[in-house]
């Protein structure tokens, strides 16, 4: 493996560790019954040995902010201990940790009481940020928000996740928000760590048109690539986001964000088909199919390899390193896991 080439995993604090003070607790009451899946907070120290057994040399993990604060203005020392002892025990092992400061969670007291859309949110957050970034010392690698683009489409678009709107025009309000909050994470991280690197984690996708001869699809596609793909990335050049979604007037959102990237940390999965449906929100279907013969995942999203190469070169303009924050496959089949890293990245190191 070449020298400085940091090759890890990364994970949800929610998913492995649970929290009932989480947003996502309320949300789904099914979660109460089992809080974290693997107790990733108590058996960290095994876990870590684990990631050295694999030979990996770098680690993505979250805070939970509703451990850190599970009621307003509360901070629970001890929580924020642990994540600090979870980075010490990783770099023990020459390990680099990579911390995540927001990864879809929220104490529920923060999305009853204020949430994205809220002008309130922006201090809620820096003051969690803070107390992490205060507490968690010798950091190099950060990133502020997982997929922003996600918790606006899935919490404010489509109402699938908390808070559960179905609003555009305070989905815009909340990227606004959230894109305001990097902003002020990442000067509080360079105040502390002058040579630190931040990023957000941007999730890409290769977007096609459903049927290549319809151009209604054709339509779709287009403004389904710029605004999920590449617009953030043009804001971090601009400090504007522009965009447009379907049956929607085009959107300009200014934020303090441009040259605030020392790297770009993506997301990449899958390839996307839209198609346009009338009977659907904003006239957009979201469809999978198996066109490279490769398969589908246990979530019926498409194998697409080629799609990564895609959305590395575009997100290259940035002209800052670029670092696959995730990348995986949802399957039990560990012979299926092993193809789909093949696929995706030449092992040749």
């Amino acid at each position: 493996m070449e020298k400085g080439f940091l090759w890890g995993a990364a994970t949800s604090a929610f998913q492995l560790e649970g929290s009932a003070p989480a947003d996502w607790a309320a949300w789904d009451p099914s979660i109460k019954e089992r809080p974290g899946i693997t107790n990733h907070y108590t058996l960290y120290k095994d876990d870590i040995l684990l990631l050295k057994s694999l030979g990996l040399n770098a680690y993505r993990f979250s805070v939970e902010w509703s451990r850190v604060e599970p009621r307003e203005g509360q901070w629970d020392e001890e929580a924020l201990d642990h994540y600090l002892r979870v980075a010490e025990l990783l770099r023990e092992n020459n390990i680099e940790p990579m911390v995540t400061l927001h990864h879809f969670t929220h104490p529920d007291w923060f999305t009853r009481k204020y949430a994205w859309h809220e002008p309130s949110s922006v201090e809620k957050f820096l003051k969690f940020a803070e107390k992490v970034i205060t507490k968690i010392k010798n950091v190099r690698y950060w990133i502020t928000f997982n997929e922003p683009y996600v918790l606006m489409l899935g919490g404010y678009i489509e109402g699938c996740m908390p808070p559960g709107l179905k609003d555009a025009s305070l989905a815009v309000k909340a990227l606004k928000n959230m894109l305001t909050c990097h902003a002020g994470a990442y000067d509080m991280i360079h105040g502390r760590t002058p040579d630190a690197m931040v990023s957000v984690a941007h999730n890409m996708a290769a977007i096609v048109p459903w049927n290549r001869w319809n151009p209604a699809d054709r339509l779709l596609s287009r403004i389904g690539k710029y605004f999920y793909d590449h617009s953030l990335i043009d804001a971090f050049m601009t400090g504007e986001l522009k965009f447009r979604l379907p049956l929607m007037r085009p959107v300009t959102v200014r934020a303090p964000i441009k040259g605030k990237l020392d790297f770009m940390g993506v997301n990449y999965y899958t390839r996307v088909h839209l198609r346009f449906n009338p009977f659907k929100r904003m006239c957009v279907e979201l469809r999978h199919k198996d066109i490279g013969g490769h398969g589908l995942t246990d979530l019926g999203w498409e194998i697409h390899p080629d799609g990564l190469e895609r959305v590395l070169k575009y997100a290259s303009r940035l002209r800052v390193p670029i670092i696959i924050t995730e990348n995986g496959i949802a399957t039990r089949d560990e012979e299926k896991k092993m193809n789909f890293i093949r696929m995706h990245v030449p092992l040749s190191f």
